[in-house]
């Protein structure tokens, strides 16, 4: 199973949860598409874009489970990066935890590989 990851704030995706879907941050709306991180990228993805910010959820999904929407397409770097063209619905989501900071600044990820 290959998992991705979104990183979210803790409101957004309890609303999320709420609602049955997860239709992006406004970051993800304003691009047309949902961001999302390999385990590799999630935390540089945490430094760059949700630096001193708390309350953030990493939600893992499989990445399989999104088919045709989802893309992978250069960024940082060049890199690929997966991008969900549509709505996440959340029986894709395999796992979601909070994603704390540590005493250095850091985010606490964990082990994200299944």
């Amino acid at each position: 199973m290959a998992l991705i990851f979104k990183i979210v704030g803790g409101e957004e995706w309890r609303a999320a949860e709420a609602a049955g879907v997860f239709d992006g941050a406004p970051v993800d709306r304003a691009d047309g598409y949902i961001h999302f991180s390999t385990a590799a990228q999630a935390p540089e993805t945490a430094a760059k874009w949700f630096a001193g910010r708390g309350d953030l959820v990493v939600a893992a999904v499989e990445a399989d489970a999104l088919g045709p929407a989802l893309r992978w397409e250069p960024s940082r770097g060049g890199a690929p990066f997966p991008h969900l063209y549509g709505p996440l619905a959340l029986d894709a989501v395999v796992w979601t935890r909070p994603l704390p900071l540590g005493a250095d600044g850091r985010r606490l990820f964990g082990d994200l590989e299944p």
